[in-house]
């Protein structure tokens, strides 16, 4: 069974690439998110590469194989089902789960993972609006790619929260506090204002929300009868 350092570098990877258009990732990146020296990573690279998990080419980056795709997606799916069973049957908030999942995901086996999955009626996402990959092919739902960043709507659509990208937790809070949490509406008030900021309408309130922020917030438009 691959060791936890192993499966962390696996889903790093994994999610930078998906975050690059499945670019290879650099020693740079993996060394900055998983908080390690350069040096550290390169010699799990040759681990990697050995155990047949992972391509590494010098001055170039590293690749998953396909048996490292599927253990990376397989962490996902445990990541994503706890964090979903952590605030489903457990009420804690979508800001508190990460670091508990992140934990429990390496101890936890694949048959308690299924059986968390049927006892929360399989759902498609976890509370952050993150696809959870599916069954034995460990895919991930298409649909999600056909949201899009709050920043990019007009003055005068309503939307949905689907999916919440920056997933610290101050963010988060920050978002619960507006009522923008997932499933919710809103409708878009302003945004050609000078400073940057878009007003958007939350049940009876307007709240102000910079550029920045509404592209970490994937939505799709909807009617209000």
């Amino acid at each position: 069974m691959p060791s936890l350092t192993v499966e962390n570098y696996i889903k790093a990877i994994y999610q930078i690439s998906v975050q690059q258009d499945k670019k290879p990732v650099t020693t740079g990146q993996l060394a900055t998110a998983l908080g390690v020296a350069p040096g550290t990573v390169t010699s799990m690279l040759k681990t990697l590469n050995t155990a047949g998990l992972a391509r590494h080419t010098p001055y170039e980056g590293v690749s998953l194989s396909r048996t490292g795709q599927v253990l990376a997606l397989r962490m996902i799916r445990r990541h994503r089902l706890i964090e979903q069973f952590l605030v489903q049957t457990l009420s804690m908030n979508w800001d508190e789960v990460h670091d508990e999942a992140e934990h429990m995901e390496h101890a936890v086996s694949d048959l308690l993972v299924d059986r968390i999955d049927e006892y929360l009626g399989r759902p498609e996402v976890d509370p952050h609006g993150d696809p959870i990959p599916r069954g034995t092919t460990a895919s991930i739902p298409e649909r999600m790619n056909e949201y899009h960043t709050l920043s990019t709507f007009p003055t005068g659509v309503t939307f949905r929260v689907t999916r919440v990208l920056d997933q610290s937790p101050v963010f988060l809070r920050y978002l619960a506090e507006t009522g923008l949490v997932l499933g919710s509406s809103g409708h878009v008030e302003e945004t050609g204002n000078p400073t940057g900021v878009l007003y958007i309408r939350v049940s009876d309130s307007i709240v102000a929300l910079a550029r920045d922020a509404a592209s970490n917030l994937l939505v799709e438009e909807v009617t209000i009868p």
